[in-house]
């Protein structure tokens, strides 16, 4: 399989791109370039042997036996395995970025994606920093070997644009009261209510990854869209990248659901005035749907404990996190019965002031 490496033209060492400064940087001489200035030159491509003989196994081969795919570091010369749907990864044994240049192509080219916004560093600044305001987290929870597997993946996700022509109609009520003397009256008045019209709604996002934590990867929307910029590989390099394997087809009964749901929320917004609205009938054609394929920025971590799995991302451009995390429960009991006696002693006390 074809890889892609993106070199430094000063001094041969690998690229990355640093969401920080927004360009990409040698970690061995620290030049820094452009997006602009990258596209002037062709990236490192290392080719497969295509010959049979030479060939351990091939990614079909692979593909039928263990879903998963074959390619050579440009670097040092070791074979790796991923599985189908990586696209961008590092060696495991020098640490080399790679872009497994075939994984992008055709269909499976993203139109857009939003750069990650912040370095490794930060990110971990930023976990420790949710961490903190979890009391009841065990103090043993964690060590620098797991902080280590903080990753920077790009995930795909289908993102949607819809126009649709919707109709409603509700019931609502208008309650007054007022005071005479000393009665106190109420009067309620039902109307019968009717709201249409053209509605827009952009940036519906889909996870496009089956193998992904769907609850995290989406829990850490929304992402700011103002921010997509047309896709290039050269993003790719010194992250993880996955293609999708969910296609349109298999998301467009959800979608269409949504699409159904936002439309009739933004018009039950102009019935504010009206209490106990009731929805009688509604409707939602859509008379236009733009679908694009996108890479956004992820942060994420996987972490065992005790025998169990834990799961943690972050929006890498808006530093939103989501994640599951162990309860310490001694810790737990101890305040919990701290409390229930803090509460006993209250109400004692408030007993021998009220006798």
């Amino acid at each position: 399989m074809p890889v892609l490496t993106y070199v430094c033209n000063n001094c041969g060492g690998d690229l990355t791109f640093d969401p920080v400064s927004q360009k990409f940087t040698c970690k061995f001489c620290a030049s820094s370039f452009t997006q602009e200035e990258l596209e002037t030159k062709e990236p490192e491509t290392t080719k497969e042997n295509v010959e049979e003989e030479n060939v351990v196994k091939n990614e079909e081969e692979l593909k039928d036996e263990c879903d998963a795919a074959l390619f050579t570091c440009p670097s040092c010369g070791a074979e790796i395995v991923t599985d189908n749907t990586t696209a961008a990864t590092f060696c495991y044994y020098c640490q080399n970025p790679v872009v497994l240049t075939g994984r992008l192509d055709g269909k499976f080219m993203p139109n857009r994606l939003i750069p990650f916004k912040f370095n490794r560093d930060t990110a971990i600044q930023k976990f420790l920093a949710w961490t903190k305001k979890k009391f009841f987290l065990p103090k043993d929870f964690f060590s620098k070997t797991s902080i280590d597997k903080l990753t920077g993946v790009y995930f795909p996700y289908w993102i949607i644009d819809a126009d649709t022509k919707s109709n409603l109609t509700a019931e609502g009520h208008v309650v007054r009261t007022w005071t005479s003397g000393d009665t106190r009256y109420t009067e309620t008045k039902v109307y019968n209510l009717e709201r249409g019209g053209d509605i827009h709604l952009e940036d519906i996002i889909k996870t496009g990854l089956k193998k992904a934590n769907k609850r995290l990867v989406e829990s850490v929307q929304p992402f700011n869209e103002q921010e997509l910029t047309p896709f290039s590989m050269t993003y790719l390099s010194g992250f993880q990248a996955e293609k999708r394997d969910i296609e349109r087809g298999e998301l467009e009964q959800e979608v269409s659901n949504d699409i159904q749901k936002f439309s009739q929320a933004l018009l039950l917004e102009t019935t504010k005035e009206f209490s106990n609205v009731s929805t009688t009938y509604f409707n939602a054609d859509v008379t236009n749907a733009a679908w694009e394929y996108g890479l956004l920025p992820v942060w994420t971590m996987t972490y065992k404990y005790k025998g169990e799995m834990y799961y943690y991302a972050m929006n890498g451009q808006t530093g939103k996190t989501c994640g599951k995390l162990p309860v310490d429960m001694p810790k737990l009991l101890k305040v919990a019965g701290l409390v229930s006696a803090g509460l006993c002693a209250i109400l004692a006390l408030g007993g021998y002031f009220i006798v």
